[in-house]
């Protein structure tokens, strides 16, 4: 057991002295699972590129905004930082230091374990120095072809010539000599990873998949660029700017107009992260710093590449046994097969769990209710949508076929602004009646309501989920939706809908649903009270408790509460976990693990002893303060045996879990799970041939 004064520096301990870790220190652990996914030889190789894309593009978001928002805090003065209970600075200094190592260990990845095991599979990274003749005319007809337009070679004069860095775009920095005046210049020139393949495949013989890199082939044709040049050396850079949308006022003028403007901003926002080639010399990056006025502290060492999000794109070359074995999407019998779609939820409450069952039953759920003469009204809250939407299609078609359709959507929901507002722009002029952000909060439950005029009177069928109406994400985000006809929801998520729509607080309060502004955390709290009695009378009790994140004080205090009174808490956190298990005094009770596989888990799923009686909840909302306090959430109870039965036996699974487990302690070390089970429980592959016995299952007895 670890006392709160041995951890490391890491570990923050709270004015109340009890331990908590900073939950961007805490982030960085989480993202480096992500990294031990790309460096895991048990992982297909192509899919390990893919984790190093995800590894570099979740770090590229979270400088845009995490610490981007530190070094605001550091700007704001003493007197406004002493609200904190954290020094920004020290934050940032480690994550610096975190990043600086992870980055040496990303480049070793690549270049000394993936690159040779992809030349093991005659897959071939050549650099501009090792083509063989006919590959160099290639190249240099392919730079004719297509990006001569594109690379904006200039000279950089000090004082004079500075050109603006584009957003997360790449650049190559010269170092050159005029052979004429024998005078030493640098030079700028980009890499148009925005318009063109960032690889390039080559003519190759004898079966080889010989690739080059884009930034190699501005590398090789900079002599043509600047004709009466020696070039002496390039280096890469980046710069990422800073992503927040700066909105002085939510409450009084146009919010919508506000955050369009905010957007534009954006684009031009100050750095928040210059990336540059650990090789460059130190007076070469002087140079820099004063052309571009950079402050040091924004300064990152990567290696030769940088924007290796581009590994998404890697050519598969059509190497199925470098991939993950795949698993086809299960139809989801119970609906997508019912003669009567709307029938079958009012029979019983149905629940998918995605991507293992297809989204199609989500998407019918929608176009059904456009084209049923009985439906007349629907209504949805939508936080991130696919740029091509099926269901926002299906809202459109009902519209045109007379039905009232309301959606809420949230602009706020970042990276995804502008997308969210051109389809809403779409909708309205359709006749869809749109609803945007609430001042100072956002709107996160994931809910539909459809309203159905049936022979015995008007009949209400809710969806409820813990993942977007996104049909993009959908195959790859685990998460749990549910259809119901049970009053006891459709009534409280009506009353929500009224109060997105009217923006008045509803009369009657929620007594089955836990709404973020209402009485969610209120709900929360009860319950793990609830648990700890029945600790403190030496009766069972637990919790067990699946999310993304959990930050909030309030509830990680509460937590500690409950591990001291004896409650056996079991938790699975994917990314943020600012509670610290194990520590003597506070969280002896509390374990906690994480899973990172093929799929995102994004289920956020809660569960109470209840006296032996579990309570199941599933829920949009993780244990962060913005969840809690800031947002429009819904928890919902799953009511029906069989169903809860279904989410227990696939968290156990997850608890099971001793092939992609880490185990998250004091340290951070992210050690994989060992026991000493001799049968290998990778809860992702066994949660799709669970689900797939009960499908088949289930049809079986519609035979018999």
């Amino acid at each position: 057991m670890t006392k709160p004064s041995e951890g490391t520096d890491k570990i923050l301990v709270a004015k109340e002295n009890y331990p908590l870790i900073h939950r961007d220190i805490s982030w960085l652990s989480f993202n480096y699972r992500v990294l031990q996914e790309a460096k895991d030889p048990a992982v297909p190789l192509l899919e390990r590129l893919k984790f190093l894309a995800i590894y570099s593009n979740n770090l590229d978001e979270f400088f845009r905004v995490r610490v981007a928002n530190h070094r605001n805090l550091i700007r704001v003065g003493k007197k406004t930082r002493e609200k904190f209970d954290f020094d920004p600075k020290a934050v940032l200094k480690q994550v610096t230091k975190i990043v600086d190592k992870q980055q040496v260990e990303f480049s070793e990845i690549f270049e000394n374990q993936i690159v040779p095991e992809l030349a093991k599979h005659w897959i071939i990274m050549k650099r501009r120095l090792h083509l063989g003749q006919k590959q160099r005319a290639f190249v240099e007809q392919y730079f004719d072809d297509h990006m001569w337009p594109y690379v904006q070679p200039v000279l950089l004069v000090k004082g004079k010539i500075r050109p603006f860095l584009n957003n997360a775009s790449l650049y190559l920095m010269v170092h050159l000599n005029d052979k004429e005046k024998n005078k030493p210049y640098s030079a700028l020139v980009k890499v148009p990873s925005d318009h063109l393949p960032r690889f390039v495949r080559l003519p190759s013989l004898n079966g080889r998949r010989e690739l080059i890199m884009l930034d190699d082939i501005v590398r090789h044709s900079l002599t043509r660029m600047f004709p009466g040049f020696d070039i002496l050396d390039t280096y890469s850079i980046k710069l990422t700017r800073d992503a927040e949308l700066y909105i002085d006022d939510e409450f009084s003028g146009n919010l919508i107009n506000k955050i369009k403007t905010s957007l534009n901003k954006r684009k031009v926002g100050p750095p928040s992260r210059f990336i540059y080639d650990r090789e460059m010399p130190s007076k070469l990056l002087d140079f820099l710093i004063e052309s571009f006025d950079l402050r040091k502290e924004v300064l990152l060492t990567e290696g030769r590449y940088h924007n290796n999000f581009d590994f998404f794109k890697f050519p598969d070359f059509g190497l199925k046994h470098l991939k993950n074995k795949p698993l086809p999407p299960l139809s989801y019998s119970g609906l997508d097969e019912a003669k009567d779609f709307f029938g079958a939820i009012k029979e019983e409450d149905h629940l998918v769990a995605h991507p293992y069952h297809s989204y199609e039953s989500v998407v019918q759920f929608f176009k059904r209710a456009a084209k049923d003469p009985l439906v007349t009204h629907i209504k949805i809250t939508q936080y991130r949508v696919a740029r091509k939407s099926r269901i926002m299609k299906a809202l459109i078609d009902a519209v045109r076929a007379g039905k009232q359709v309301f959606v809420f959507i949230e602009v706020k929901a970042r990276f995804d602004e502008e997308a969210n507002l051109e389809w809403g722009e779409r909708l309205e002029r359709e006749g869809v009646q749109v609803q945007y952000s609430m001042p100072g909060l956002k709107v996160h439950a994931k809910m539909a309501m459809i309203r159905r005029n049936e022979p015995h009177g008007v009949q209400f069928y809710s969806y409820l989920s813990t993942g977007n109406f996104h049909e993009d994400t959908a195959k790859i985000y685990g998460d749990f939706g549910l259809f119901t006809v049970d009053e006891r929801l459709t009534s409280e998520v009506a009353r929500l809908f009224t109060f997105l729509e009217t923006n008045k607080r509803p009369q009657q309060s929620f007594e089955h649903l836990m709404v973020g502004q209402f009485n969610q955390r209120q709900q929360l709290e009860k319950l793990i009270d609830r648990e700890i009695k029945q600790a403190q009378k030496g009766n069972p009790s637990g919790l067990t408790l699946k999310m993304n994140g959990i930050q909030d004080e309030r509830m990680i205090k509460k937590l500690y509460q409950a591990s001291r009174a004896g409650v056996p808490i079991k938790m699975i956190v994917r990314g943020i976990c600012s509670i610290v298990p194990g520590i003597e005094g506070h969280s002896e009770n509390i374990e906690v693990t994480s899973i990172v596989d093929r799929y995102l888990e994004h289920a956020r799923v809660f569960i109470f002893h209840n006296k032996g009686n579990k309570l199941v909840y599933l829920s949009s909302a993780d244990w962060m303060t913005r969840n809690l306090s800031w947002r429009v959430e819904a928890i919902f109870p799953i009511y029906n045996e069989g169903l809860r039965q279904q989410i227990l036996d696939i968290i156990d699974l997850q608890l099971r879990d001793n092939v992609k487990t880490r185990i998250l302690d004091s340290e951070m070390n992210n050690h994989y799970k060992q026991d000493e089970n001799d049968i290998a429980i990778q809860s992702q592959i066994e949660t799709y041939y669970y689900l797939k016995r009960r499908e088949e299952q289930g049809r079986e007895e519609q035979v018999e």
